[in-house]
């Protein structure tokens, strides 16, 4: 039987399953907004969840040979707590009608209650956050938060505007990226890791990888849950259109896309070279490999 993309990855996530349907336990129980709207955002937050960033957390801590805490558990619920609000207020930015394969809550709602519940949602983060009395990590998501408004900020102005592909990796790093990387540093400093430039590089690598990626399947591949070049039509002109010279040449921007985001992969394998050889380690390159473009 060949196993597909969705499979591989799954295979991946149940190494640590135990840990992620901890995570997923922790997300659902802060949840104490309004009975009106508590059961959609409950819908929200469990629905078609890839859980990423606890997943290569876990899986790096792992392979450095140590243990899952439950501070760990908490302070990755509070990553992606602040990754689904930031898709709440996107979706308001955007003006979204859909998420994973459902309504967005603005439409389900209005937009002033989706951003309330945006808020409130960085607020259930934010005192998760402060329970870990660890003014490292506080500063750290802080200044994420603070960079990935910048990058949608960015984003904005540049619509419709074919940009340099720098303009475009540094908006990558700040959206998407920065909070890959303080997932994987937050778990590394409370497991008390002292080699912090292999997370630090290996997180970076793998964010900006996750969001080429993404970049490229818009355009290439056909799904249920997001329409197929749906950022070309809202204007947002990733690296295929840039590399590509424009939409008329995407077939050119495609293949370079691929190349870009390849050395992106081999960045974030090459920074776990300093770690030793177990299965969570291989379960990290493994994940890697599954993100490669061909």
């Amino acid at each position: 039987m060949i196993m597909t993309f969705i499979d591989n990855y799954f295979e991946i996530l149940n190494i640590v399953r135990s840990e992620i349907n901890k995570t997923n336990s922790e997300i659902l129980s802060a949840i104490n907004l309004s009975p009106e709207f508590d059961p959609a955002l409950k819908t929200f937050l469990s629905t078609n969840p890839k859980r990423i960033r606890p997943l290569i957390s876990y899986l790096y801590t792992r392979a450095c040979g140590k243990n899952i805490d439950d501070r760990q558990l908490s302070f990755q619920s509070a990553i992606e707590i602040i990754h689904n609000a930031s898709l709440i207020h996107d979706d308001v930015v955007d003006e979204s009608d859909s998420r994973r394969g459902n309504l967005s809550l603005n439409k389900q709602f209005n937009n002033k209650l989706a951003i309330l519940c945006g808020d409130y949602l960085l607020s259930i983060a934010l005192e998760k956050l402060n329970n870990l009395n660890q003014p490292e990590i506080i500063d750290m998501c802080a200044d994420t938060l603070k960079n990935m408004c910048i990058g949608e900020v960015n984003q904005y102005y540049s619509k419709f505007k074919i940009t340099s592909i720098e303009n475009y990796l540094e908006k990558t790093a700040q959206k998407t990226a920065k909070l890959f990387q303080t997932a994987v540093l937050g778990s590394v400093i409370l497991a008390g890791i002292e080699d912090r430039k292999s997370a630090y590089d290996f997180s970076l690598n793998f964010g900006i990888a996750f969001q080429i990626r993404d970049d490229l399947l818009n355009i290439t591949a056909k799904n249920d849950l997001k329409p197929l070049q749906s950022d070309i039509q809202n204007g947002i002109y990733n690296a295929p259109v840039i590399l590509g010279g424009g939409i008329s040449n995407l077939h050119d921007g495609i293949e370079k896309t691929k190349v870009l985001l390849n050395n992106y992969i081999d960045k974030a394998q090459n920074a776990l070279s300093n770690l030793e050889e177990n299965e969570y380690k291989q379960a990290l390159v493994k994940l890697l490999e599954l993100f490669r473009y061909e």
